[in-house]
């Protein structure tokens, strides 16, 4: 019986951090929308990090304008891609492209962020070929 036990107990353990994990359902992942605004905050923290946007009043999309919580990967996901806690700090001007929420509430998975000199950051290994992207 006591084997049994540890054994549940080992297996549970190992399940538990993929319960952790949320799904990305609660995205419109079928939806890219453009956020074009300063960075509030940049936590590049796990188990996701979040830059947070702020789009001004005039903005090319007005459904756009408000704060915007974006969350990217892990640290080592987002690592992989080129990103490190320095690529963006409090004040930047940023243009991120990102998966908005199903609901509707100020928030977003991130596609890709555009650097000012028009390279892409990416969230993950999933990106499109394209003319500007020959990876």
């Amino acid at each position: 019986m006591k084997i049994k036990s540890t054994m549940l107990l080992v297996a549970l353990a190992a399940v538990a951090p993929l319960l952790a994990h949320h799904s990305f359902a609660m995205f419109e992942l079928t939806k890219d929308v453009t956020y074009t605004g300063t960075v509030l905050e940049y936590r590049w923290e796990n188990p996701h990090t979040h830059i947070i946007v702020k789009v001004d009043p005039g903005a090319a999309d007005p459904a756009t304008v408000g704060t915007w919580d974006v969350e990217g990967g892990s640290t080592n996901i987002m690592g992989r891609q080129g990103w490190n806690r320095a690529s963006y700090k409090a004040g930047d001007k940023i243009t991120v492209i990102a998966h908005p929420m199903k609901d509707g509430s100020k928030g977003a998975s991130l596609f890709y962020a555009l650097r000012p000199d028009g390279t892409r950051l990416y969230h993950d290994i999933a990106r499109p070929k394209s003319e500007g992207n020959p990876e």
